[in-house]
């Protein structure tokens, strides 16, 4: 077989160009398959979407000689507040969380960063390495793997040659449904409503998580006066709230997000998805690994979903790094089976984690409205619990991979 690179990665979103750069530092080579055009990956209009990065996710990106680039458009996150409540009513209880990076040595907690820079920063990073192929407005149609190597044909009639494929093509991927890969999940009944605010009044880097019966409300420090929004209600209300006019939509917000940091006003687009649990039932199979979104797809409850794909990332990199090293064939089962046996307990835990607190916070009931705040006054009234929870939002528990380790 004649092999066109190392590794072909379908899906050009995020996770699938750090990967092309994690298995370039260690020799191989990559071709990325994006569906997308490059002018609508490269747009550099705001559209509001932005992401938060824990500090492990920040430590792979400066491994990754990412963050030099995108580090001045960042906002540090310094504290976490975490309260509960109603609508037009605010916090219904004197318990609350409360995290602040000055409990930890390694410094903020994490950043958050807007999707036109990391995105633009990732594919002048790609251009730059001799080792990547970027094939823009490419699609998959077939995959066939074999004893010496995995082939894929595009829509284009193109066929394309490596030792391993990888699906990072987001929660319907159609490289793992080819692949015969199953997913195990349910729908939460709940739309989350994403964009970005201006205010009055400056957020001091704190981000905020307010759990209302029919979902929570994150909102998370952007540079200058602005916030990223998280908002999550149930289908038929998002339908109705995205359907108003812009004036509408910020009367239909403005009692949810209270007057403390003045006016408000929106900056960009608006966004809305569908909230789900969708896991693959396998994050390995022939000549083939799952990451991001394509292997696991939880709640943006914690706002983990991209730092858990970026873990993903740094472990596969390794993996593979180290193959190459031993001198195995990286696509082999002994192989990918490392890489999943590293994943999938870390995932999954922190998938039943997100679905239990969404459970526990998305409902009205008064006794269990009793008992989580009782239970995060507990929680914030006990340092090294809290400190535990500040370094587990931050990305800085568990089996790291070596590009996550400070």
């Amino acid at each position: 077989m004649t092999y066109d690179s190392d590794i072909l990665i379908v899906g050009g979103g995020l996770n699938g160009p750090a990967l092309a750069l994690a298995a370039a530092q260690a020799g191989l080579s990559s071709t990325v398959i994006d569906a997308q055009p490059e002018a609508a990956m490269t747009d550099a209009d705001f559209d509001g979407r932005a992401y938060a990065l824990a500090l492990g996710s920040v430590r792979m990106l400066r491994r990754l000689g990412i963050w030099e680039a995108v580090a001045g458009n960042a906002q540090p996150m310094l504290e976490i507040k975490v309260s509960d409540g109603r609508a037009g009513e605010g916090p219904l209880s004197p318990f609350f969380l409360h995290f602040d990076h000055a409990e930890i040595e390694e410094g903020p907690m994490g950043h958050m960063l807007e999707d036109r820079y990391l995105r633009r920063a990732l594919i002048d990073a790609m251009a730059a390495s001799p080792q990547i192929t970027v094939l823009n407005g490419e699609t998959v149609t077939a995959q066939e793997a074999g004893a010496q190597g995995v082939g894929v044909t595009l829509a284009s009639g193109r066929t394309l040659n490596a030792h391993l494929l990888v699906g990072a093509d987001g929660r319907t991927s159609g490289t793992a449904a080819r692949a015969g890969i199953r997913r195990t999940g349910w729908d939460y009944g709940q739309t989350a409503l994403v964009c970005a605010i201006e205010h009055e009044k400056p957020h001091g880097g704190v981000a905020h998580q307010f759990f209302m019966p029919p979902g929570p409300l994150a909102i998370l420090p952007l540079p200058g006066n602005r916030s990223s929004i998280v908002w999550s209600e149930t289908h038929d209300t998002a339908a109705r709230f995205m359907a108003l006019d812009d004036a509408g939509f910020l009367e239909m917000l403005r009692p949810r997000f209270g007057n403390f940091l003045g006016g408000i006003a929106l900056a960009g687009k608006r966004f809305s998805y569908p909230l789900n649990l969708t896991v693959a039932n396998s994050f390995a199979g022939d000549r083939l690994a799952l990451i991001g979104d394509a292997a696991h797809g939880m709640h943006p409850i914690a706002g983990q979903g991209l730092n858990a794909g970026f873990r993903d990332v740094a472990a596969l990199a390794q993996v593979l790094a180290e193959a190459r090293m031993r001198g195995e064939d990286i696509g082999t089962a002994p192989v990918l089976d490392r890489y999943q046996a590293w994943r999938r307990f870390d995932t999954a835990t922190l998938a039943m984690t997100t679905d239990l607190t969404n459970r526990l916070f998305s409902n009205d009931n008064p006794l269990l409205r009793f008992a989580r705040d009782l239970g995060m006054g507990a929680v914030n009234a006990v340092p090294g619990l809290r400190r535990g929870l500040i370094r587990e939002a931050a990305g800085l528990t568990g089996d790291l991979p070596e590009l996550m380790r400070g």
